[in-house]
């Protein structure tokens, strides 16, 4: 080899070694596949979409994106196993707001803390729930369902899928707007709310399209509003409650999306920040969210952080005002 070759290589060899590791770890990333340890049972909504979102990501990332459920404990074992993984991009936790806003103020010991264990990536989508009653209710309006609480204080029910649940804080977010008392009847599982609604053990609960869907098609329930702020798509001919009598701020939704494990290089989460949020906007997958009522909801984990700031703050008053406590 040439004297000007020996040293152009030697200098090339010597570059790469001085460059940061993180730019080396992002240049090769990913190496193999990525595992997105998650919270919710298989089959439920959210792992649906997970798992849409794993088949278009792998092919864009060039690894397979693996789903590995772990329920149970409230999400603690899903943060756990991704809190204690090595912070190189290769595990992900998935979340929703409410692990995120409302876990700090149920709990007095936390095994972890979601905005300082974890580097936000980003949300990924946002949903909003409907008042599920009876199909024979009398209730035709947000209005009739109102006067009803506020003529018979703790005689109205309504149900959740567990005390702390989205249903719950939505029950609680309405009796605190209205300046009405209902009873609060949680269950072990959501197919046995609706039932308790279609049976009319219930007078309401909160619903998605996908957990109240199958009683709604039979006929066995009906939508009275939209928790949201706008009406659904799929579903507008569903007044907003807002329309229909109930405070204008009164909305219950929530959304879902990533985290890393604290460390991982900045390099590595803008990469999955930017391919998800190219997945999440494709025709197939928008047309595949509207299934669940889902729209995409990318921002930067900037973006995603200060959120997350704002849901612990959110949450805070209502909880405290509740005395709920899950430990």
């Amino acid at each position: 080899m040439k004297r000007h070759q020996f040293l152009g290589a030697l200098l090339a060899g010597a570059a790469v070694h001085l460059l940061p590791g993180a730019a080396l770890a992002q240049s090769s990333y990913p190496a193999r596949p990525i595992r997105i340890v998650t919270p919710f049972p298989a089959g439920q909504g959210p792992d649906v979409l997970l798992r849409n979102l794993a088949e278009k990501l792998g092919p864009a990332l060039g690894q397979p994106v693996l789903i590995e459920n772990k329920p149970g404990a409230s999400g603690f074992v899903a943060f756990q196993a991704a809190r204690l993984a090595p912070a190189d991009g290769y595990t992900l936790v998935h979340m929703d707001s409410f692990h995120i806003g409302t876990q700090p103020h149920l709990f007095n010991k936390l095994p972890y803390s979601a905005t300082q264990d974890f580097e936000p990536v980003t949300p990924l989508v946002r949903n909003y729930f409907f008042v599920v009653v009876p199909t024979a209710s009398k209730w035709q309006t947000m209005g009739d369902l109102i006067a009803s609480a506020k003529a018979k204080p703790d005689g109205v029910t309504y149900g959740s899928w567990g005390v702390a649940s989205p249903a719950h804080l939505g029950g609680l977010m309405l009796e605190s707007a209205t300046g009405t008392r209902m009873t609060h009847v949680p269950y072990k599982e959501s197919s046995q709310l609706y039932t308790g609604v279609a049976n009319g053990e219930l007078d309401w609960a909160i619903g998605s399209a996908p957990s109240a869907g199958a009683m709604l098609q039979a006929g066995k329930v009906r939508f009275l509003a939209a928790a949201a702020p706008t009406r659904i798509a799929g579903y507008d001919k569903v007044p907003t409650a807002a329309e229909t009598g109930a405070p204008a701020p009164w909305a219950v939704g929530g959304w879902n999306g990533l985290l890393a494990p604290k460390g991982t290089p900045k390099d590595i989460v803008a990469k999955l920040n930017e391919a998800i949020a190219k997945v999440m906007q494709t025709p197939d997958m928008r047309s595949k969210l509207t299934l669940f009522t889902y729209e995409p909801y990318t921002m930067s984990p900037a973006e995603m952080g200060k959120l997350m700031e704002q849901e612990v703050a959110a949450w805070g008053p209502l909880i405290q005002k509740s005395g709920i406590k899950l430990d």
